[in-house]
């Protein structure tokens, strides 16, 4: 009765009826010996140093020891129980079996997390370190790569969790072309710089990006570059809510601006963006009033003209467009309006009021384009060519790059979500090919592109090899732990089916209209001098069209484009659906109707009439 007086306020006050016995621990033994420590002084002065009638002196110290023992024991038993039998019960037994590639500091902090959450089984380590190969950590063994084809055999193994966040690019495609074979599903951790703002957990594991297969190593950026146009100065960024002109202002606002304005239509993204830089660690180093959101479209020239007026940005990065090959196919006068006459506006804004530098975002889209979108953007580039000519104070140049991962858009998530439906992944053509990078990479390229240039150049990144879609989709499906289904393995997981190209698709992009592109201080970057209009030739054609989009003649204004950019190759007809419509109004009106033969088939299986085939009708 003594021992429980003495012992249950001590423990009470310590704390030790409030542990979860499930996740006792060291900490949790430290809070034990701290509380019978506690304890054992009051009972040492009563049963040994003063006496007790008939309890032997000696109880006043073995008692204490005793006690701390089966208190230990009984927490650490709770423990194995709850935390591995308990849980047992409630957790199914198809858990992944997963192996965790890197015993470093991240992958020792995920093991723990899987541990502690109890979604998957961890069979133990790969590492490439030798001294580490047949050791353990906290009870987990670490293998050799080697021994990946036996160990994910014999514990019937089916995830690999990739904790190399360090590794360069090529050092992850190396290990996940050893864990290809394998068909196993391989998840990666973010990379250093997202592990710094938290700690490693399950919930932070994401699948593989196409980032992560290319062996292509990421470019670097010359830091000198990107803040010459940038650090202390007002920048303003068109498109400011899209992937491109979005990733731009949260690398311009890390690199200290004066002021950053963001121009942007869409009124939500607008919003986001905003948000999200003023919110940000990185805006933290400027005032956030310094981040100015402004509503507009690079087509008016009244709002264009007042907002560089007032804030007179030093550089504009000129981001809006539209870009989506079939969409822009499909609205043809809107594209070209936006794209090329949103330049022109936007452009001439920035010569009148003296903008020191103004940059174009472009896209491998413009090299001999086969597609509306890509005619509009090579035509845009033309329109600031011939500016850049005039010899004005505001320095013009253009940058052009190929597809952007994690832009909207991009195959990857697609591909990723037919994966997740079950298939079947949809491409376009078996042959088909594409040049890919980084979107960070890409704003990276835009800041220092600018910089360099002295005007009217055309700037590009050397982007290694391209990468053929088909072999993408392969890969996505493999390292998602499935099997490919063809001929071969009729019993495979997800189909890979070919639908035919899209109106205006390519199968090949390019980067380069001429042959000798010259290398710039940086050296992944190229530049190029390609050939263009003058000005007084340009503008009288540029009018011709403003009429005719202003008139909705599609199938001018598209005639129009294929004058104005002689290597465009059109791979369509014209689509555009509110031409398409027209026409059969027109039609039904005069009660004559249309033929099948007068019908295209898209590849989604809608059903278009190509303009050649209908008769232009005047009021």
């Amino acid at each position: 009765m003594g021992a429980i007086a003495i012992a249950l306020p001590i423990f009470v006050i310590m704390g030790l009826y409030r542990a979860i016995f499930r996740h006792a621990g060291f900490g949790a033994m430290r809070s034990v010996a701290r509380a019978v420590a506690l304890y054992t002084v009051p009972y040492v002065i009563i049963y040994t140093v003063v006496g007790v009638y008939g309890v032997p002196r000696t109880v006043g110290l073995i008692q204490p020891m005793l006690l701390f023992l089966f208190i230990a024991a009984s927490r650490l038993l709770a423990r194995a129980y709850l935390g591995v039998s308990y849980r047992a019960l409630w957790v199914s037994e198809e858990r992944p079996s997963v192996l965790i590639y890197g015993a470093g500091r991240a992958g020792r902090q995920l093991a723990s997390a899987i541990r502690a959450s109890g979604e998957m089984r961890l069979v133990g380590f790969l590492d490439d370190d030798p001294d580490l190969w047949r050791s353990t950590i906290n009870d987990t063994n670490v293998f050799s790569p080697a021994q990946l084809e036996k160990v994910v055999s014999r514990r019937n193994v089916t995830d690999v969790l990739l904790a190399i966040p360090s590794a360069t690019r090529l050092q992850r495609k190396e290990v996940v072309d050893k864990l290809r074979p394998l068909k196993l599903r391989v998840r990666t951790l973010p990379g250093l710089m997202d592990l710094a703002r938290g700690s490693v957990s399950v919930g932070a594991l994401r699948d593989l990006e196409i980032g992560d297969l290319l062996g292509r190593p990421t470019v670097s950026p010359d830091p000198a570059l990107i803040r010459r146009n940038i650090f202390g100065k007002t920048v303003l960024v068109t498109g400011a809510g899209g992937s491109i002109g979005s990733e731009l202002c949260r690398q311009i606002v890390a690199t200290q601006p004066a002021r950053l304005v963001l121009v942007e239509n869409a009124e939500f993204n607008l919003f986001a963006i905003h948000r999200e830089l003023v919110g940000s660690e990185r805006a933290r180093q400027i005032n956030p009033d310094s981040i100015i959101p402004v509503l507009g479209s690079v087509t008016d020239q009244r709002r264009m003209d007042e907002v560089i007026a007032e804030f007179a940005p030093d550089t504009v990065f000129h981001a809006a467009a539209y870009k989506h090959v079939p969409l822009v196919e499909h609205n043809a006068t809107q594209g070209i309006a936006n794209n090329v006459f949103g330049t022109l506006t936007i452009a001439r804004a920035a010569q009148r009021h003296g903008v020191s530098n103004f940059t174009l975002i472009s896209t491998d889209k413009a090299v001999r384009p086969t597609s509306i979108m890509g005619t509009t953007k090579r035509l845009a580039e033309m329109v600031v060519q011939a500016i850049a000519e005039e010899g004005t104070g505001t320095r013009f140049s253009m940058v052009r790059f190929g597809n952007v991962l994690g832009s909207s858009g991009s195959v990857v998530p697609l591909f990723r979500d037919q994966i997740t439906a079950g298939g079947p992944i949809t491409i376009t053509d078996e042959k088909i090919t594409r040049y890919f990078m980084t979107i960070s990479e890409a704003a990276q390229l835009v800041l220092q592109a600018g910089a360099m240039a002295n005007g009217g150049e055309v700037f590009l990144l050397d982007m290694g090899e391209p990468v053929k879609i088909v072999d993408l989709a392969r890969n996505m499906i493999e390292l998602s732990g499935l099997s490919l289904r063809d001929e071969s393995n009729p019993g495979g997981d997800i189909a890979i089916q070919t639908i035919g190209l899209r109106p205006g698709e390519k199968l090949y992009e390019e980067l380069l209209i001429g042959n000798k592109p010259l290398q710039t201080e940086h050296p992944r970057i190229l530049r190029s001098r390609e050939d263009f209009f003058s000005w007084d030739d340009l503008a009288p054609a540029l009018e011709a069209l403003r009429k005719s989009i202003a008139a909705g003649d599609a199938a001018l204004a598209r005639d129009q484009i294929i004058a104005l950019v002689p290597e465009f190759q059109p791979q369509s007809p014209l689509v555009d659906l509110v031409s398409r419509e027209r026409a059969i109004r027109v039609a039904n009106a005069k009660s004559k109707p249309l033929d099948a033969k007068d019908l295209l088939v898209t590849a989604n299986g809608a059903t278009v009439t190509p303009i050649e085939n209908l008769k232009r009708t005047s009021n």
